[in-house]
């Protein structure tokens, strides 16, 4: 299991200053928290955090053991892109592995992303009336076969940040030391790789913007800590 938690959080910057944008407080918990609180009901039992911006505060607040989770960390001394980032963190992973956004929240039953037998499966999330997020359009087989710019869409299909990830994808391309893993793996090798999509009408939220960062506010609220 891998997080990728070194955002900058640069569209946050007016609402939450100095952290990580996981590390953006939730009713005086940090956002990752409730991922965590999330794996540990999934039975989880270790995560890869990559950090990178202001490290040091993630591993301050979660050592290496969090709700019964072990933690190692991936650091980015310099910033990779998230194609770099994965990689980076991939070091620390014997073999296939979970990928999660940090900074989005997307209640999905995780093992569900195992059974394509793709390279790369996606947790896919339907959207309706919005432009904030590029879509994703999958054939009979589950096989995305196109990835389109963010423009206003009245319904489609949304990357939910969460990935199950072959890590023998790293033998099959080429890929820079720094890179974004959306731009330079996923719409690049899309017709060389198979990767796959699957769909869950569940609870996302991602609080990459003033707006969502209040919603999460409000949705998280009555959470058990």
């Amino acid at each position: 299991m891998i997080i990728l938690a070194g955002g900058f959080g640069t569209r946050l910057s007016s609402v939450v200053k100095d952290v990580p944008k996981p590390m953006a407080p939730i009713h005086g918990k940090p956002f990752l928290h409730y991922i965590f609180r999330e794996l540990q009901q999934q039975q989880m039992q270790q995560v890869i955090l990559s950090v990178g911006y202001l490290n040091q505060v993630v591993q301050d607040y979660f050592g290496d053991n969090y709700l019964g989770i072990s933690i190692k960390y991936a650091v980015e001394y310099e910033p990779l892109g998230t194609g770099g980032g994965i990689r980076n963190a991939f070091q620390y992973v014997e073999d296939d592995a979970f990928v999660l956004n940090g900074d989005t929240f997307f209640d999905i039953e995780l093992t569900k992303l195992k059974a394509t037998g793709a390279d790369i499966t996606l947790a896919l999330k339907p959207m309706f009336q919005f432009d904030r997020y590029g879509t994703v359009e999958l054939n009979e087989e589950h096989r995305i076969v196109s990835f389109n710019e963010k423009q206003y869409c009245e319904h489609g299909l949304i990357n939910g940040g969460i990935y199950y990830f072959r890590k023998s994808l790293f033998e099959k391309i080429e890929t820079p030391e720094k890179f974004s893993f959306e731009k330079e793996v996923l719409e690049k090798h899309l017709s060389e790789l198979r990767i796959a999509g699957v769909v869950f009408d569940n609870y996302f939220i991602d609080i990459g913007i003033p707006e969502d960062y209040a919603r999460a506010q409000q949705d998280f609220q009555d959470v058990d800590l």
